[in-house]
């Protein structure tokens, strides 16, 4: 009878497919606009200042940095077509050594966005199940496509940018696409609803002029000693739900 009971549930689990659900965490509400913003890097729409500020305040890779070198926080909307994402970064030196976009992206300064569109969690550092996009300073946007070679994904977001001084401003408008996206082929993007729940995580790259890249700043709480883990684990992203 016992071995039959645990037949039972192993069948029950193969049935069911064994596969563990993303856990939410670092819930974020964010409303619904009926006003589009305008990308200028100046975040004047009312959008923006309904929304509410979230830090960007987690040491994933590094030493630590001093709040006069670094600091960051961020904004998002949504309508119908569009997540919407103000970040803003507090940083002496905007460095951009690289002007080849696909050779070392990510030692440059810029801004990272992950993305998964159905928050299901799981490995897509080769795949598309999720998406990190390195947004640098000149605009392009770059991941890694399932043939492990980097692209470039400016279709996806469009993103505008303004400095004073130690602030730059960043506005971005993404498009969100599924996990059966193709490169090559014609994508159509998701469609936004109120209730949908999105797998999101920002983070920046941070580099003062050396030959590497000195920080990478993320929002979410990552656990264990390795946390550079968004570019491969989207089970790491905290979760957007989107409302009216």
């Amino acid at each position: 009878m016992k071995y039959a009971f645990l037949l039972c549930a192993l069948v029950s689990i193969v049935a069911c497919g064994g596969k563990n659900e993303k856990e939410d965490h670092q819930l974020l509400i964010v409303k619904k606009t009926t006003t589009a913003p305008t990308l200028d890097g100046k975040a004047t729409e009312n959008c923006w200042n309904l929304a509410s500020w979230h830090p960007l305040d987690q040491n994933w890779l590094g030493e630590a940095y001093s709040y006069q070198d670094f600091n960051g926080r961020y904004k998002l909307s949504w309508d119908d077509g569009y997540l919407y994402l103000l970040v803003e970064i507090t940083d002496d030196i905007l460095y951009d050594a690289r002007k080849e976009p696909l050779k070392l992206w990510w030692d440059d300064d810029c801004v990272e966005v992950f993305l998964d569109e159905d928050n299901s969690g799981g490995l897509h550092q080769f795949s598309h199940n999720a998406f990190a996009y390195h947004i640098a300073l000149d605009g392009n946007v770059v991941d890694l496509a399932p043939d492990r070679e980097p692209r470039l994904y400016n279709e996806h977001i469009s993103s505008s940018r303004s400095t004073i001084g130690k602030l730059t401003t960043w506005e971005m408008a993404i498009r969100l696409y599924s996990d059966t996206y193709k490169d090559e082929e014609v994508n159509i993007p998701v469609p936004l609803k109120q209730g949908k729940k999105i797998g999101f995580a920002l983070a920046y790259c941070d580099n003062d002029g050396s030959k590497e890249r000195e920080n990478f700043i993320g929002s979410v709480f990552v656990p264990g000693e390795d946390k550079n883990q968004g570019w491969i684990n989207a089970d790491i992203f905290g979760t957007l739900v989107l409302e009216e």
